[in-house]
């Protein structure tokens, strides 16, 4: 199979698995205008990467800021069937001033998608 078919293959469940980041992400509470940018599947840049295990090939998603020049989230679909998402916010908690957001991430198969945000202590 090649990257193509390996892209379209994946499409539905990369589609509702950046809805389900955007939804993590917005569950935080930021204000409209304070996330400049969200997983989209259509946005990710596409590669195969040999599974070193199975021998097969995963697909591997990557979005980039504005300037193409830092990785900002990352989804690969592994040869078993099995996925994991993760996608930069890095911004302090809008309702939790304890708290920073690193990042929400996604993993699982298709009929079991678990999402969840990566908070950090601030630094007193």
């Amino acid at each position: 199979m090649d990257l193509s078919e390996h892209i379209s293959l994946n499409r539905h469940l990369a589609e509702c698995i950046c809805q389900r980041l955007t939804e993590e992400i917005d569950e935080l509470g930021f204000a409209a205008a304070e996330i400049q940018h969200y997983p989209h599947y259509d946005n990710a840049s596409f590669e195969l990467a040999k599974d070193p295990f199975t021998g097969d090939h995963n697909l591997c998603c990557y979005w980039y800021d504005a300037a193409k020049k830092q990785r900002i989230g990352r989804l690969q679909f592994n040869s078993d069937g099995t996925f994991y998402a993760e996608y930069d916010v890095v911004k302090p908690h809008p309702t939790n001033p304890k708290r920073f957001v690193e990042s929400v991430t996604a993993w699982g198969k298709a009929e079991q998608l678990k999402s969840e945000p990566k908070l950090l202590e601030m630094p007193e």
